[in-house]
Parts: structure tokens; C-alpha cells; sequence
């Protein structure tokens, strides 16, 4: 794999993000599921694709006048990635293990089921939501609304899909709806909205209307009954 460098901050997330961390996943101290440190691994493999001078090279900090070292920003990307994606357990300072299956609730497993279509989890019962941030919410008008479905709790939902983003608000949960049938549900609601020209298409993330919780409860309300 030929890797395109370029002294920039830009190229160490790329390069941390989708070549360094994906391949320490693959590397048998983290499979075998025991522990290791994170950014000795990371840096096997930039030394793998970056030549001693490369590695060297120093980038501008973001915001700073401070000067770093090419190998540093990327295993700093690596860990801050590795950390908001909770890709492994962390055992102690630097230490890491795989993330095994008894790691991972039911719950979490049933929400990807979930949004992956699983005909059995769409009969689950579960919670339709509804949240938006500060600066876009409206008094007596439609806003941008994320309309979305959960199993769980609404409140760590919201919070998981909210993790790294780039907003500087933290999101309020404008509703949240029980209901029998949860991924129809969720879906009809959607189709309603998208039909009546509220959907957000280009926008960061998905299932985004300019709406109102009103009209959304009153959608809620209509599937709830047919």
C-alpha cells in the first residue's frame, strides 16, 4: 500500500485514523486479546509506510505556535480516535485490551440489529426521539430536528451519536415517544416527513428535518392508530 505524505495535520489524522489504527486492530498483540500499549504499536506501523525523515518532520500546531514531530500527531490522533470510538478497553495509563464479547451489552448489540434492519428487532418496543442544539432551535417554527430510534435510554442515545462532534453545543432532547413497533415506527415517521419536503439532505449525519416536535408527536400519534 503506497501511502501519499504530506506534512500536514490533515495527512496524520487521515494516516492515523484509516492506516495506522486499522491496522494495529489487525496485529496479534490485540487480537490474542491481551494487553498492550497502544502507541508502541502505533508506531510500528509508521515505520512501516514513513522513512526516520518523515517521521521527523515538524507540523504547526493547531491554534499554537508550537512545533511537532510528525510520529507525535499521529499517535496522538491514534489514541483520541482509539479513545472516542471506544475501539478498546483501556487497562491503565498507555494500556490497552480488545474489546471482547463479554464487553459488549445486549443493548448495544440490539441497537445495531436495529439499525441494520434486523426483521426480529424491528418488532422490539422501544423510543422514538427527538433533539436538536441550542443555536438551531426555533421558537414558532420548523428547525432542524434529528428524528431517530432507540431500544435503550433516549438520554445515552443521543450522547453516543453526539460523541466527536464538531458541534461546541450540547444537544437538547426536544421529545421522546414509546412505542410498540419501534424501526416501522421510526421509518414511517421519516417517510411522512420526507414527503412533505422536510427532509435535510445535505447535512453532516442523517435523519434530519426541519420540523417541529408538534408536527413529529401528531406523526407519532397518526402510525400509532392506523
Amino acid at each position: 500500500m503506497e501511502i501519499q505524505f504530506n506534512p500536514s495535520r490533515s495527512f496524520c489524522y487521515q494516516f492515523g485514523r484509516y492506516t495506522v489504527l486499522a491496522e494495529v486492530q489487525q496485529m496479534p498483540e490485540v487480537t490474542s486479546g491481551g494487553e498492550f500499549r497502544l502507541t508502541e504499536l502505533a508506531q510500528r506501523v509508521i515505520d512501516k509506510y514513513l522513512s526516520p525523515e518523515q517521521q521527523q518532520i515538524k507540523v504547526k500546531k493547531a491554534q499554537s505556535d508550537r512545533l511537532e514531530p510528525i510520529h507525535s500527531i499521529v499517535k496522538f490522533f491514534v489514541s483520541f480516535i482509539a479513545k472516542e470510538q471506544e475501539t478498546f478497553i483501556r487497562i491503565g495509563e498507555g494500556v490497552y485490551r480488545s474489546r471482547t464479547a463479554e464487553d459488549i451489552s445486549d443493548i448495544e448489540l440490539e441497537e445495531v440489529a436495529l439499525a441494520d434492519g434486523d426483521e426480529d428487532t424491528a418488532e422490539f418496543e422501544g423510543w422514538i426521539y427527538a433533539f436538536s442544539f441550542p443555536a438551531l432551535v426555533r421558537s414558532n417554527e420548523p428547525f432542524p430536528i434529528k428524528i431517530g430510534k432507540t431500544i435503550g435510554s433516549v438520554e445515552e442515545r443521543v450522547q453516543q451519536q453526539c460523541k466527536g462532534s464538531a458541534s461546541f453545543d450540547n444537544p437538547i432532547i426536544l421529545g421522546k415517544w414509546q412505542v410498540k413497533r419501534v424501526g416501522p415506527t421510526e421509518l414511517a415517521a421519516h417517510n411522512v416527513l420526507k414527503a412533505r419536503g422536510k427532509w435535510r439532505e445535505n447535512v453532516p449525519g442523517v435523519e434530519w428535518f426541519n420540523t417541529t416536535t408538534v408536527e413529529v408527536k401528531t406523526i407519532l400519534d397518526f402510525v400509532a392508530s392506523t
